[in-house]
């Protein structure tokens, strides 16, 4: 019963190293030794580890050169729409040369930055309300503290001394206020 089971085992062995041999490329015999069977299943696992690691390295790299494109062009977009405002303050400089009416150059101006703001309010750029709100440090910077002009303003922006925006909701730049105290 014991030669059986051995006759059994070596069976087995001789069908897995038919199964080895028919994976690889290479054909082996079923005469290889257990030994050669063993370095070449070795060897079949180190060429699959190389080539995996390969196209890892390989997906690793282009991707790194995506995102280095990708961030050398993302403000692209913005800036093109933003090159007919820089045209037109052009334009405005040219004509404060000569210009007499300086009604007429303020009102140019004005244009100049509504034109820039409604751009920048379509890439999702949004003024941050502060004066009259309580103090909120997750979005404004106190620069200074001074006497509250009457109790209920305790607590709360005073003056603006510089706006803060929203980008898409987030918090582009904190507003820079003078709190009540």
């Amino acid at each position: 019963m014991l030669k059986k089971k051995k006759n059994e085992n070596t069976e087995n062995t001789d069908n897995n190293n038919e199964a080895i041999a028919t994976e690889g490329n290479d054909v082996m015999t079923s005469e290889s030794t257990p030994e050669e069977l063993l370095k070449q299943e070795v060897a079949l696992a180190n060429d699959k580890y190389l080539r995996l690691y390969a196209e890892f390295d390989n997906f690793r790299r282009r991707t790194m050169k995506e995102r280095s494109e990708l961030l050398q062009t993302a403000g692209l977009d913005v800036i093109v729409s933003l090159l007919p405002v820089l045209d037109d303050f052009d334009r405005a400089t040219r004509y404060m040369d000569n210009a007499t009416d300086v009604n007429a150059v303020k009102e140019g101006v004005g244009l100049i930055q509504q034109k820039l703001k409604n751009i920048l309010g379509q890439r999702g750029l949004k003024e941050m309300q502060a004066v009259g709100t309580d103090f909120d440090p997750e979005l404004h910077e106190a620069i200074t503290n001074i006497p509250a002009p009457s109790d209920d303003q305790k607590g709360k922006v005073v003056d603006e001394v510089e706006k803060g925006y929203y980008l898409n909701d987030k918090v582009a730049r904190h507003a820079k206020v003078v709190v009540g105290n």
